[in-house]
């Protein structure tokens, strides 16, 4: 039979003439169904109601609205085969027509081969696309399934990262009581002050997880230099100062800490130039690190130490407005007021130092404007900690 392999119910709508009526009887006789209707005005309602495969649509000569026709048959229908049969040839209409979804637009066609062959190639016009469409829907969709799978790797490659991360810095904080809950605080205030100054939940997680691990690089460090209760030598002080710069490159061969590792690296920054690693200044210092220095002079004021009472939250703000345009910024100092002040999740380990207080250790103020113990900061301000006086007093128990 012709119809094997093709579209076998036929809706033929047109007048019924002895050619109609020729050439319905032709098509039964290859193996079509044929479904009769007067017009397309009757066959639009048998669309909907009638499980069609291909429609043979008869033009009258004054039809001049058969593109529109084509677009609301085939909106009924959208995997309608549809073939017009056209008594003149108008090639603007046909161009039209097509473009409007037709499969074929034949003109004086009253042959039963030649429909017949016009609808095997539509059909297999339609069914190349069909198979097209098919094979995009699953490349697409085995893309979106690696694209997830990958991501699921990703996204585990990464919490094992931060695993063996926060492992390294529970060994530094286990070095030293004083460091304990150190990096969790610092982590929490600089999120809230990146949070404070409008950055986005991504720019909000790295500045937390730089937090968390800005310290890591003091794992370098030997137990002699972490413990030692008097100045450090200036070797020592050199050996302290490189633990920005060893933790940046423990974070260096993980490709999605690269922000995070420049946070790490440029913490100890100093808003005058006067910082260390690399001695930059004002904008030029990451964002985040100037956030993280900020948060940890101030988790040296309000945590306890055996020295000293233990300034209020907003004391250490108080006396932190004197290091504006030294150590830190001025738009982060504002940003560091206004969360102090609204108390904003502000929540902190509890405090260690009560029972440090028996073990005898102290160190007088002075040591802390002096930066780290050996070659003095003149550029200090008395009784607030520097960076550098800030990473030492951790390292001995003075901003734990």
């Amino acid at each position: 039979m012709y119809a094997s392999g093709l579209p076998t119910r036929v809706l033929l709508a047109g007048e019924e003439t002895p050619t109609a009526h020729d050439l319905r009887d032709q098509l039964q006789r290859q193996g079509f169904e044929i479904v009769r209707a007067a017009n397309a005005s009757e066959a639009l309602p048998m669309l909907a109601r009638l499980k069609l495969d291909a429609m043979l649509l008869e033009l009258a000569s004054t039809d001049a609205f058969a593109p529109e026709l084509v677009s609301e048959i085939l909106r009924i229908e959208p995997k309608l085969v549809l073939v017009l049969l056209a008594d003149r040839n108008d090639a603007r209409t046909a161009v039209l027509c097509l473009q409007a979804g037709a499969a074929d637009y034949l003109t004086g066609a009253n042959d039963p081969g030649t429909i017949i062959r016009a609808l095997q190639v539509a059909r297999e016009r339609r069914a190349a696309r069909t198979a097209e469409h098919l094979a995009a829907r699953a490349v697409r969709e085995e893309m979106a399934h690696m694209a997830a799978s990958l991501k699921r790797e990703q996204e585990r490659v990464s919490h094992l990262a931060m695993a063996t991360l926060d492992a390294l810095v529970c060994v530094v904080e286990a070095r030293d009581t004083w460091l304990a809950g150190h990096s969790v605080r610092v982590a929490e205030l600089a999120a809230c002050l990146a949070a404070e100054q409008g950055r986005t939940d991504a720019e909000i997680d790295a500045v937390r997880i730089a937090g968390r691990v800005h310290d890591i690089g003091m794992i370098s460090l030997g137990d002699g230099i972490l413990s030692k209760e008097g100045p450090l030598t200036p070797e020592e002080f050199e050996q302290v100062k490189r633990h920005v710069v060893i933790g940046s490159q423990i974070l260096g061969p993980l490709p999605q800490f690269g922000l995070i590792g420049s946070f790490v690296r440029s913490h100890h920054e100093r808003w005058d130039g006067l910082g260390y690693p690399d001695g930059i200044a004002g904008e030029t210092i990451p964002w985040g690190a100037r956030l993280l220095a900020a948060a940890e002079v101030y988790d040296a004021l309000t945590t306890s130490r055996p020295y000293r009472e233990t300034l209020t939250p907003d004391e250490a703000v108080r006396q932190m407005e004197q290091l504006i345009d030294t150590m830190i910024s001025p738009a982060v100092y504002q940003a560091l007021r206004t969360v102090v002040e609204r108390r904003r999740a502000l929540v902190f380990l509890p405090d260690s130092a009560t029972r440090m207080r028996l073990s005898g250790t102290e160190f007088p103020d002075a040591e802390l404007t002096a930066g780290f113990p050996g070659p003095a900061d003149s550029s200090a301000t008395p009784a607030i900690p520097s960076p550098r006086a800030v990473r030492l007093a951790s390292s001995r128990g003075d901003a734990a």
